[in-house]
């Protein structure tokens, strides 16, 4: 594709979503990443864009709030046809057992993690749907392999959050498949974010057969492959980025 369109990175100040959207620049986009609180993160990732001859603009939405997600895809398509959205918006809580887990964090985990990621597909849909006007695109959820090993001890909830994010994908896959439209996720094991400590850095890294964390950048080649025209096939699958974890 000659002009892929503009890709809408929803969480793309910071770690994985601002890897996605250098990388998605430099293939083309015109990306429009998205910003809860920290303006100042997603300004020096669009200006590092910017500088480096792409196309990039930011935007500040809430995915806990409906209005904001449909106000995001409405002036992101102001730049052009929205034909690429990575969901890369996650939180974890406080790490403990669920028997100290208390409900806001249950409740804030599951709509940043899940409620969010399907608002916004919602949206990215009637924007590519080709039966709605669109020129297809793709969807693209950052998920986990918490997901399958469950982070027992430390925040399950979570990794249900992310489980929740598999079994959309599947669905939506499915249902937007003639629309032109292909879903999938990107499952990382440990990633070095900034956001880690030595400790918990060690730890990841015990439990990958690579015996190390991934770069940002590794995750992002994927969700790129996933969304460009080498991928043109590919769509409900869960491809497992995690060094063997």
């Amino acid at each position: 594709m000659d002009k892929p369109g503009v890709m809408i990175v929803v969480g793309g100040s910071r770690g994985i979503g601002a890897a996605v959207a250098k990388q998605a620049a430099a293939s083309g986009y015109h990306v429009v990443l998205t910003y809860s609180s920290r303006r100042e993160m997603a300004q020096s990732v669009a200006d590092e864009i910017n500088a480096a001859g792409g196309r990039a603009d930011y935007l500040c939405a809430d995915v806990a709030r409906e209005s904001d997600i449909v106000s995001l895809f409405a002036k992101a398509a102001e730049y052009g046809p929205i034909t690429a959205m990575v969901y890369s918006s996650g939180i974890t809580g406080s790490a403990s057992k669920l028997q100290d887990a208390e409900l806001a964090t249950l409740q804030q985990v599951m709509t940043v993690n899940l409620t969010g990621a399907m608002l916004c597909a919602r949206e990215a849909v009637r924007k590519m749907s080709r039966s709605l006007g669109g020129q297809g695109g793709s969807i693209t959820f950052i998920s986990s392999r918490a997901s399958d090993r469950g982070s027992a001890g430390e925040y399950i909830w979570y990794a249900a959050s992310k489980g929740g994010v598999n079994s959309f994908s599947t669905g939506l896959a499915r249902e937007v498949a003639q629309d032109g439209i292909r879903v999938n996720c990107v499952s990382p094991g440990p990633v070095d974010t900034g956001m880690l400590s030595p400790e918990r850095q060690a730890k990841g890294a015990a439990a990958v057969a690579m015996g190390r964390v991934a770069d940002p950048a590794e995750i992002a080649s994927a969700v790129l492959y996933l969304t460009s025209d080498k991928a043109s096939y590919v769509t409900g699958a869960n491809l497992a980025v995690a060094g063997g974890a």
